[in-house]
């Protein structure tokens, strides 16, 4: 069943605000910490280490498995939480915007409210 004409005006507003307010999400700065490629790089492989720990765990079989299995977990586990660790961007690289007013610990709730403020006012 094809849209009414008022409908169909009525979903391309609803797109155009969506894609406003997506392209305000992709370009808002990220902070100062970002991923980094190198603890990627150094998490998929110990990640993959850890997954042929596993399987060598289980080859072996006896108790020595287990614990080869048990080492090889925790190595997969420590890959995946080197690989998703932001590092610290250097200051210089990213020089960022200071309000009027300083806030030393907003919480989320009030940075949120006063970015919506501030969107609404046209800012």
């Amino acid at each position: 069943m094809p849209l009414s004409e008022q409908e169909q005006r009525l979903l391309d507003e609803m797109e155009r605000h969506l894609l406003h307010n997506d392209a305000d999400v992709v370009s808002a700065p990220s902070g100062d910490r970002a991923l980094s490629y190198r603890n990627l790089v150094y998490g998929a492989l110990l990640l993959l280490a850890g997954v042929g720990g596993l399987i060598a765990g289980v080859v072996i079989g006896d108790v020595w498995g287990i614990v080869v299995g048990v080492i090889a977990f925790a190595a997969m586990l420590g890959g995946v939480m080197l690989a998703v660790t932001p590092v610290r961007r250097p200051s210089s690289a990213a020089p960022r915007e200071r309000s009027a007013k300083p806030q030393k610990s907003a919480s989320f709730m009030d940075r949120m409210n006063d970015r919506w403020d501030r969107r609404q006012d046209g800012h």
